[in-house]
């Protein structure tokens, strides 16, 4: 059984994670990507173990699950390339130029370094990808920032034991005392928040849960950055010539996508727009009554969603399409969308999506018009809606951080390029990711040397390059080498 962390506990994790801020900012490049390789390790070691243990508390199926702790491992890794390449850190050298105009130019030398101790929330649907051994956590150590991980209450056994397995691993492989830390309790998350050795805080959850975070975060007496990924909806635009070319795969790939992991994904696509006519209801409401009833998360969630698909169903305007077994559909009109959509745009967490006909194409720009910020948008069409394509992207590129075209939003892929973020309330922090290498630079600020000394500076900047990592200068990128 576990048990809230203690006052005292919680003073101790503070404490050891101030202690390790400074060894994990100094440690070299190369040095840290080992601890990172460590860990991605003894969790693949330790999969069989823990996999069973999130079973029991999740619901979830094993597959799932080991293709999480693959995805953990992966990024881990993902982020130790990063560090040993160079890219993480963005070192820029402008060298000095007497003859630069209008003035002068001095030696400058830029690179990122980390904050301090991160506070990460941990999240309830992906007990490995985005809770203890998750992409905050990755991202933040391989910053260099030292974490505190508010354990979900959803799976608070694997948490301590993922929590063990990564500190094992660490300690094992050199890391500072502190590097990384487990605590659990509601309040003791908040009081975390407020303690003035925490540099930052990242956060997976609810709108109402988020909001309350972030005014602590933003109105402490030393203000921090704080990065919640809210809520989203996720809404998909289907054009005429989508639906003439493939309107069955596209009903069928809908309900797959937003009934996957039980409706508990944040990308999620929580309504499709389609033209009036499409005639596709009788596949969408065949494949949906087929969906098998699943166990959610957690009883939290249940009743989460259950009292949200009980407000849906009061929404004038919303006609239910399909209920009963483990999924429910329902339908409306932009118009009706329009005019209530306070209610209909207010996500539910779970297996329940909306469609919305729409009557021309004005009708459809309206009710892209009606959305704020959300994780992605998608846009089914053909190379004959090139036109209309181009009117309806730059609104759809206004409102979300990953725009797909001719996809599904579940599925987010752990690469360099990808931007899992969006305008608010999707995230607090629109200009950042949660997924992929840059995730780290939420957890960085940028650090510029004047006319130092090279025996001084940070190993990075340096002009023999000890690191052999790759950087700009004076407007060039070296190749990740040791300069000679």
């Amino acid at each position: 059984m576990t048990r809230d962390t203690t006052p005292a506990e919680l003073e101790q994790a503070l404490a050891d994670a101030a202690e390790a801020a400074a060894p994990l900012a100094a440690s070299a490049p190369a040095v840290r990507a080992g601890w990172i390789r460590a860990v991605a390790d003894a969790l693949d070691a330790a999969s069989d173990e823990l996999v069973p243990i999130a079973q029991r508390e999740t619901s979830l199926p094993e597959a799932r699950l080991k293709g999480e702790v693959g995805r953990s491992s992966g990024q881990l890794r993902m982020f130790a390339d990063a560090l040993e390449e160079g890219s993480l850190l963005e070192v820029i050298i402008d060298t000095a130029d007497a003859e630069a105009k209008p003035v002068p130019r001095p030696d400058l030398r830029r690179v990122l370094v980390p904050l301090g101790p991160v506070l990460v929330f941990a999240a309830s649907n992906f007990p490995f990808a985005f809770s203890v051994c998750g992409g905050d956590t990755a991202s933040a150590l391989a910053a260099g920032c030292p974490v505190i991980v508010k354990a979900h209450p959803g799976h608070p056994e694997l948490s301590v034991r993922t929590a063990e397995v990564m500190v094992e691993a660490l300690t094992a492989a050199g890391a500072p005392a502190g590097t990384l830390g487990l605590i659990l309790g509601y309040d003791v998350g908040v009081t975390a928040l407020k303690d003035a050795r925490i540099t930052a805080a990242g956060f997976t959850g609810s709108v109402p849960a988020g909001k309350a975070l972030h005014e602590i975060a933003v109105t402490r007496p030393e203000p921090i950055p704080f990065y919640g990924e809210l809520g989203s909806l996720n809404p998909v635009f289907v054009t005429q010539a989508a639906i003439d070319a493939r309107g069955k795969d596209i009903a069928s790939g809908y309900v797959g996508s937003y009934t996957l992991g039980v409706g508990q994904f944040c990308t999620k696509p929580g309504l499709l727009f389609l033209p009036a006519g499409h005639g596709l209801q009788e596949q969408l409401v065949e494949a949906t009554g087929g969906v098998a009833p699943a166990t959610m998360l957690n009883e939290r969630i249940a009743e989460g969603f259950s009292s949200g698909l009980d407000r849906l169903r009061k929404v004038d305007g919303l006609r239910v399409w399909s209920e009963g077994g483990g999924a429910t559909l329902l339908q409306t009109t932009v118009a009706e969308l329009v005019a209530r959509s306070d209610e209909i745009l207010e996500e539910c967490f779970g297996p329940v999506s909306i469609v919305v006909e729409y009557a021309s194409v004005d009708e459809l720009v309206a009710g892209i018009e009606a959305f704020g910020g959300n994780l992605t948008a998608t846009l089914h069409a053909e190379d004959s809606d090139a036109e209309l394509a181009a009117r309806l992207l730059p609104l759809l590129t206004a409102r979300a951080g990953r725009v797909l075209w001719n996809g599904w939003p579940t599925g987010v892929a752990v690469s360099w390029a990808q931007h899992h973020g969006g305008p608010f309330p999707s995230t607090v922090g629109s200009i950042h990711t949660s997924v992929g290498v840059t995730a780290a630079r939420r957890f960085q600020r940028p650090v510029a040397y004047q006319d130092t000394p090279d025996v001084v500076l940070p190993a990075v900047l340096q002009d023999n390059n000890p690191a052999g990592i790759s950087r700009r200068i004076n407007g060039t990128i070296t190749t990740a080498e040791v300069s000679r």
